[in-house]
């Protein structure tokens, strides 16, 4: 079914690419492209079985989204973080999870994990206030997950945790105006002394030692995986998708340019530009095969019921970062060897290097933070396996 499901996303990418100018006309991903997507199936990938999703292997719901991605950056980012969200949810109490699919498998959620929000110890539960920033695709869903910290009545943090609210009890504010992912709908999310029951929270203490209440009912390998590995590679994978996607329309773009400065030259025979396009593969290559080994080695450790070692979580956040970084190296250079005719609007290869830059700023890929936790681990000091 997997096959199908990524067979049908194939056929879907010339749509996809054909609708980019409205992605960023609207601000938003076209209604048509989403149901056109859940037609397939793809969101349903990371979705348990038991609320009639595929339980596919991360590595299938990664390709959708790289092929997604290298047709419309926009559609790729939202696809990507709307997608892996079954997956979390397949990590919350049952109740929680009959709430959001019992009566649709077919809802879908946004998220602001940025713990911008206060929640207040309450009895059964919490009352959470406040506003959260850069939730992508939020138009399009009927849920939304969010991160706060716990506050307890001396007001001291106890605890950081995700918070699953309806659409029922928040406000989308309109305030998506970018240059770049500038059809993601990234908009506000506003809560207001809402009441969240404890089964509909989900601690990042516990999440980062790879538990959740959702694995007595949902005890496929899949949601063994650490929450860090699968939502960073969430991130990253939307830009090594652009960068696949700008490599082959400026690879189309030089087979028919002839460069004028230099007395008509072909660009396809400039040696020059054979040497980029050569070094700009191999780097794309590279950040997708670092990315996807890594993903395989955790699931491989899971499936034999071995505990995965901080050093591998920690891989996983140091290729991640550095596979964004080659992914926006390579879009950087084709983009600055495509010529004048690369800026015209409509392009790929314009809005790629757009949404490329604008996908590098989450926080997701802050590179020094990443790889600093790598080197300290190296050099054996303490690093907190919650953060990876």
């Amino acid at each position: 079914m997997t096959q199908a499901v990524l067979d049908g996303v194939r056929d879907l990418l010339p749509t996809i690419r054909e609708r980019a100018d409205e992605a960023e006309r609207l601000r938003v991903v076209p209604e048509a492209s989403i149901k056109e997507l859940a037609e397939t199936g793809f969101f349903k990938l990371l979705q348990p079985k038991r609320y009639g999703g595929f339980e596919s292997s991360p590595i299938d719901f990664y390709e959708g989204v790289r092929m997604i991605s290298g047709a419309c950056g926009s559609t790729g980012w939202v696809s990507s973080v709307v997608g892996v969200h079954p997956w979390q949810v397949g990590l919350f109490a049952d109740e929680a999870q009959q709430a959001v699919w019992g009566a649709d498998p077919n809802v879908r959620l946004s998220s602001s994990y940025a713990p911008t929000g206060k929640a207040v110890v309450t009895e059964g539960g919490f009352k959470l206030s406040g506003k959260w920033s850069f939730s992508s695709g939020c138009d399009h869903c009927q849920w939304v997950l969010l991160g706060g910290l716990v506050f307890n009545a001396e007001g001291q943090v106890i605890d950081f945790r995700t918070f699953m609210i309806p659409r029922s009890d928040y406000t989308i504010v309109d305030v998506w105006h970018m240059v770049g992912l500038s059809g993601t709908g990234s908009n506000d999310i506003i809560v207001e002394d809402v009441f969240v029951p404890e089964a509909f929270t989900l601690s990042m203490g516990e999440t980062g030692q790879c538990r959740g209440p959702g694995q007595e009912v949902n005890t496929s390998n899949l949601y063994k995986l650490p929450f860090h590995s699968v939502f960073t590679t969430t991130i990253c994978t939307p830009i090594i998708g652009m960068a696949y996607g700008a490599y082959a329309e400026h690879v189309e773009m030089q087979q028919k340019r002839v460069r004028a400065a230099y007395l008509g030259e072909k660009a396809s025979l400039d040696p020059f530009a054979a040497v980029r396009i050569a070094r700009a593969s191999s780097d794309i290559d590279a950040a997708w095969a670092l990315a996807m080994n890594n993903i395989r080695e955790e699931m491989a450790l899971v499936e034999k019921g071995e505990e995965i070692p901080l050093g591998l979580r920690l891989k996983v956040r140091r290729d991640q970062v550095l596979g964004t970084q080659r992914a926006i190296d390579a879009i950087d250079a084709l983009f600055e060897a495509s010529g004048g005719r690369a800026l015209a609007q409509g392009t790929y290869l314009q809005r790629a290097w757009r949404d490329a830059h604008a996908g590098r700023v989450h926080a997701a890929n802050d590179p020094e933070r990443a790889l600093q936790m790598y080197g300290a681990h190296e050099f054996g000091h303490k690093v907190d396996p919650g953060m990876y």
